[in-house]
């Protein structure tokens, strides 16, 4: 399996190259030269595996010969053993026709550690064959950045810069990076919002010497290798509730639109979904592309979802690239417009294309917190406030999708990382795991900067092997 950028100006590279590499350096994403298809008995094989035994067999075609089968089998072994539920992504009924993929069972009790936990496996074989060092650079919303930091602290070979926005992300999400004192962990905590520490980690990929000096990676879902991962809970969780024979709707709590785009390989692939419903909240970009054809950039709305308050969704671009007809060219065009101009606009023939598949709906405020009083009271169940926009997405509508079709919401969080939210809208509060026993009273390391390019790069540069 060979990798292309989506601006179609970057060399094709190998799925070691590309996990390694992160962002092209044309700067574009990467994405598989064409998507593998299963067949249906092959998809059906599927049941009755273990979440690991799935992922090895959903991710195979993407890694190719780039691992033996028992060693890519091992990987998902070793980083699905250590999630606190046997079956690493349960479902839950919540009535007739609404389930949970509860997927906040990982170290840091958000869904990014179902990708992590093998991305930085993944980095440390890759780095140990070619004794290169690597310097990951990434930003984050709140979750991304525990769960890097957590898979990647005191790895061989890597040195973690993690940015996220001062003051924007819950007290646990904070803790879980800033207490963490590997030697090889660094935290900024950037004067601005996600959008603003997303902008200068792009800069400084975009900066060929600096990215060259310094051998850059991100681990943000512009790495192919942590999006691919994603893809494999999507048909663990369809096959449970009769794929291929039966079609399954899912409800994605979108920021940055990477889980949303899993959806859509295992789509791709040949998993029978039958609708992806983008949820987002007042940060609605996506919403506005898909339902008006808007893509344009909002100022950024704090909300007691921080990790869905982004305006520019990276991986919508990959979207964008099978919808023009994986012509890099069209896409670069698009993009260098967009990153002048702060706007796009999708032509009718892109959305509709993209509605066979896609809807989407922005939630407010209200409607989060009356959704999540409603999981509480009537299904037993606290949520955190991403999956409550998400579910409100899904409730809102189940109309639209066909009665006998099953609709799971995808659980992003445990609702113990967003405590006063969730108590604010329930009138429970949640605690945290006793694994997390002693979070606020562990020391903190982390530096502030202002969002400007050369007070980053200048204070990575000091710290950088």
């Amino acid at each position: 399996m060979r990798y292309v950028s989506t601006r179609g100006r970057a060399p094709a590279l190998s799925f070691e190259e590309a996990t390694l590499a992160g962002l092209a350096s044309d700067g574009g994403l990467y994405v598989p030269e064409a998507w593998p298809r299963l067949e249906r008995a092959e998809i059906a094989a599927f049941a009755g595996l273990t979440y690991a035994e799935t992922a090895a067999r959903v991710m195979a075609p993407f890694v190719g010969d780039a691992l033996a089968p028992d060693e890519l089998l091992d990987l998902c072994r070793a980083a699905y053993g250590r999630f606190h539920h046997a079956g690493v992504a349960p479902l839950v009924q919540l009535d007739g026709r609404h389930w949970l993929l509860e997927l906040f069972h990982g170290p840091t009790l958000a869904f990014k550690d179902v990708a992590m936990q093998l991305l930085g496996p993944l980095f440390e074989r890759f780095l140990g064959e070619s004794g290169r060092r690597l310097t990951v650079i990434g930003a984050t919303s709140g979750d991304t950045g525990s769960a890097a930091i957590d898979a990647l602290a005191g790895r061989e070979g890597i040195e973690l810069f993690m940015l996220h926005p001062a003051g924007r992300v819950s007290d646990v999400q904070r803790r879980q990076m800033t207490t963490v004192l590997a030697p090889n962990v660094h935290n900024v905590a950037v004067e601005g919002s996600f959008d603003d520490a997303q902008a200068l980690v792009k800069a400084l990929f975009g900066d060929a010497e600096f990215a060259s000096r310094y051998h850059l990676s991100a681990v943000n879902s512009i790495n192919w290798a942590r999006l691919m991962a994603q893809v494999v809970y999507y048909f663990y969780a369809a096959v449970r509730l009769g794929a291929p024979d039966r079609p399954v709707a899912f409800s994605v709590p979108t920021g940055n639109f990477g889980d949303a785009f899993a959806g859509y390989v295992a789509a791709r692939m040949g998993l029978p979904v039958a609708k992806l419903i983008v949820a987002t909240n007042g940060n609605d970009i996506v919403h506005r592309a898909l339902s008006a054809g808007d893509y344009s950039v909002g100022e950024v709305r704090a909300t007691a979802a921080p990790s869905m308050d982004i305006q520019v969704s990276s991986n919508f671009e990959r979207l964008l690239f099978d919808l023009h007809d994986r012509d890099g060219e069209v896409v670069a065009r698009a993009m260098a417009g967009f990153e002048a101009e702060r706007r796009m606009l999708l032509d009718d023939t892109r959305r509709g294309i993209a509605a066979a598949l896609f809807a989407s709906a922005a939630v407010e405020p209200d409607a989060m917190a009356s959704t999540m009083r409603w999981a509480c009271a009537e299904a037993g169940q606290l949520i955190d406030p991403h999956t409550g926009i998400g579910l409100a997405a899904a409730r809102a509508l189940e109309k639209s999708i066909a009665q006998d079709v099953t609709i799971v919401t995808l659980a992003t969080a445990h609702p113990g990382k967003f405590r006063d939210a969730v108590e604010r809208a329930t009138g429970t509060r949640p605690g945290l795991p006793q694994r997390m026993a002693g979070l606020f009273e562990r020391e903190e390391r982390c530096a502030r900067l202002p969002a400007e390019l050369g007070a980053v790069r200048g204070w990575i540069e000091e710290r950088a092997g």
